[in-house]
């Protein structure tokens, strides 16, 4: 008879280069059962856009970045036990902070400490061959790259190992993670 498997949950961030393939990975790690989190940022763009507001990216960074801490902290906070996957966290935001020199919005001066994932964070490449902008990517991929050397400094710095995928199939890398992760039997769907 098997263990019961483990009620603590054990939170991994898959973040690092825009257009890198991390959402297409996320949708991978979902369709096998694994609970997913989506990118904040994603998200709060459409909305932005659907109702004309200005907390975007390229026009409001200051109230794009806050809404996206508060959404990976709810994120953080609805993780079931067992095995989840964040597709950038708030983490990614606080980078931002760091590198602008903008300051931190009251109350998250402590989130990188107080609310934690897993040691090892999944880092995707930049990979030029699948980068493209869009309506709601609207940078370049010279700008995702100087935001992946960001990252790959900041996240250490709160403690953090990185681990770099490699640029191949999406499958293959399902295969990686789950390798690192120590994922047990009755974790795997």
């Amino acid at each position: 008879m098997l263990p019961l498997p483990d009620a603590t949950p054990r939170r991994f961030v898959i973040s690092g280069c825009s257009g890198g393939g991390k959402s297409t990975l996320i949708a991978a790690l979902a369709g096998r059962g694994f609970q997913t989190f989506p990118e904040p940022g994603r998200i709060i763009v459409k909305e932005e856009m659907a109702t004309g507001g200005s907390a975007l990216p390229w026009k409001d960074t200051t109230a794009f970045a806050t809404r996206a801490i508060a959404m990976s902290l709810a994120n953080w906070r609805a993780s079931g036990p067992g095995l989840s996957f964040h597709d950038r966290c708030f983490i990614d935001q606080l980078s931002w902070f760091a590198s602008t020199g903008t300051e931190l919005p009251p109350d998250n001066s402590e989130i990188a400490v107080t609310h934690r994932f897993e040691t090892t964070v999944f880092l995707v490449p930049p990979w030029p061959d699948l980068y493209q902008s869009d309506d709601e990517r609207r940078h370049d991929l010279a700008a995702a790259i100087r935001e992946y050397e960001a990252l790959r400094h900041f996240y250490p710095s709160c403690g953090y190992t990185i681990t770099e995928l490699p640029r191949t199939k999406v499958a293959e890398r399902v295969s990686f993670i789950l390798a690192r992760t120590t994922a047990t039997t009755y974790d795997l769907p």
